[in-house]
Parts: structure tokens; sequence; C-alpha cells
């Protein structure tokens, strides 16, 4: 178990401890860590409010348009629409989508 040595706890006004800051580069680090496996809010609301599948929450999220990802992808726009529906495509086809929108691929596995 790692303990950290440079931190500091800051109690509230009734003694209880309320935040801990640590170092900067501990912070980084962390998120690092987490990068591949967090899925941000808004791809998360873009499904759940708009019954979009996690390739185009993801697609919408990144500012990208399905020319830009099939094109990345060798294919033709229309063969990625057809992809980016499917309601749970392969995992080779999940593979590419990721690879294509820069993600995990576990990131469209949800």
């Amino acid at each position: 178990m790692n303990a950290f040595t440079n931190v500091q706890i800051i109690n509230g006004p009734n003694g209880e401890p309320v935040y801990v800051v640590i170092p900067y580069t501990t912070y980084m680090q962390t998120q690092s860590r987490h990068k591949d496996t967090d899925v941000p809010h808004q791809v998360v609301g873009m499904i759940a409010e708009n019954a979009w599948t996690p390739a185009r929450a993801w697609r919408e999220y990144l500012g990208l348009t399905q020319l830009e990802v099939a094109t990345r992808m060798g294919i033709t726009q229309p063969a990625y629409a057809q992809q980016e529906v499917g309601l749970r495509p392969r995992r080779s086809t999940r593979e590419r989508i990721a690879m294509a929108l820069g993600i995990a691929p576990r990131m469209l596995d949800f």
C-alpha cells in the first residue's frame, strides 16, 4: 500500500478532515492511470438522453464527423454509419472504432 508522506489535511470547523492536498505530480500520476477507464459524464449523458450508441456519443463528444472517423478507419462514411448504429458491434469492430477515436476499446464496451 502506498502511503502519501507529502500531503496536507484541511479540517472543517468541527475539526473533522474535509480536504486533502496532494502534490500535483502525484495527482497527475493518478489521472494518467484512470485515463483509459474513465468515460466522461457528457458521453454517458449523450447515451442516456439521446439513446445513442457509445461510438456515436464519443464521436460527437470529440467533435468528429462520421467522414473523419471513416477516413481514419480506411472505410467509407456509409460503412462507418452502419457500424456506429450497431448496438453490439463485434470486438474487432469496437477496437477499430476506438483506435480511430483515440480511446481505449473498453471505453466503447458499456
